[in-house]
């Protein structure tokens, strides 16, 4: 169940404390254990990559509907979009531009994208948990992965194959995060909407772990 809101506690807290549980999981995933650990190689993290191109695909090609909707429209923000990076990273890792005709969803990230799209296009408070859990994540913890790849199989310090994780339109992060969390303070939902919208934040969290199961059972056996 989803915890009752309680008054005078931001909903920006709120969401955070509920989900923290999927979001604990989510980043404890094996998957990402090992890569952050070292562990894998780097066609692992090129595959990650891959996959992230279609979830953020469907992010963003949806965001042009939803920027003047009460609710979704303050959160689609040009400087977070990372499409543009993601496909030059993808360019770079595959030295040319023919992934983009050969690259293929797994289907964890199929139902992932499909969940996007579906929001997007019915439910603007959806999409609102889904771009949560993505971009404060890329601006948090995503920074850990960016360190990472860079230490591991050696990309140029916030150059091409790790631009994803760089912000170059965002200075200052922290200052950013706040603002983006006062944002999901004063989202117009009543509290029947915001309890719904902590669960579709749970739900993102959850595909983004079968995700991560599913890129853990192609990685080679441990001799």
């Amino acid at each position: 169940m989803t915890p009752q809101l309680s008054a005078g506690h931001p909903f920006s807290a709120h969401i955070r404390d509920a989900s923290r549980a999927q979001h604990t999981e989510a980043e404890n995933s094996p998957f990402m254990s090992d890569m952050l650990g070292g562990k894998l190689g780097r066609a692992a993290y090129v595959r990650y990559t891959e996959q992230l191109w279609f979830v953020y695909r469907a992010l963003e090609e949806a965001a042009g509907g939803l920027s003047d909707d009460p609710v979704a429209g303050p959160f689609v923000r040009r400087e977070l979009f990372r499409l543009p990076s993601l496909e030059r990273d993808l360019d770079h890792l595959h030295d040319g531009t023919a992934w983009r005709t050969t690259v293929t969803p797994l289907t964890a990230t199929a139902n992932y994208a499909d969940r996007i799209a579906e929001v997007a296009r019915d439910w603007p408070g959806g999409y609102v948990a889904h771009h949560y859990t993505r971009y404060l994540g890329d601006l948090s913890g995503g920074q850990v992965i960016r360190s990472t790849a860079e230490k591991t199989w050696g990309f140029t310090r916030k150059g091409d194959g790790v631009r994803f994780y760089v912000f170059e339109d965002i200075p200052n992060p922290a200052a950013f995060k706040r603002g983006y969390r006062e944002l999901l303070d004063a989202v117009p939902a009543d509290d029947a909407e915001k309890r719904n919208i902590v669960g579709e934040c749970r739900r993102a969290f959850a595909l983004n772990t079968a995700l991560f199961e599913e890129l853990s059972a192609l990685q080679p056996a441990a001799p």
